[in-house]
């Protein structure tokens, strides 16, 4: 199981959430702000399985342009605008109570 956690420009946001949810993919919504991207941003909590994390990045790709993926061992100091950053976490196990 993955955890994506996508840090969305807010004008992505209700984009997302309908590629998302065109999917069948379910998502948590958290209003947020930060440095990451500079402006009002939205943060997407998406549990998926393994065999589902390409089509949840499709779908983040599908509605925002230049979306970067974190990776731990990535280079810092060169910034660069995108709509969206993402993480892939790694999840033991989710429960849906």
């Amino acid at each position: 199981m993955k955890m994506i956690v996508a840090v969305v420009r807010d004008e992505f946001a209700g984009p997302l959430t309908d590629a998302l949810t065109r999917r069948g993919l379910g998502a948590t919504k958290l209003s947020s702000t930060g440095g990451f991207l500079k402006a009002g941003n939205t943060t997407f909590l998406i549990g998926v399985r393994d065999d589902q994390l390409e089509e949840a990045l499709d779908a983040i790709r599908s509605v925002c342009p230049g979306v970067q993926v974190g990776q731990g061992n990535a280079k810092a100091g060169r910034p660069q605008q995108s709509s969206a950053t993402v993480f892939i976490l790694g999840v033991e196990r989710m429960l849906k109570v």
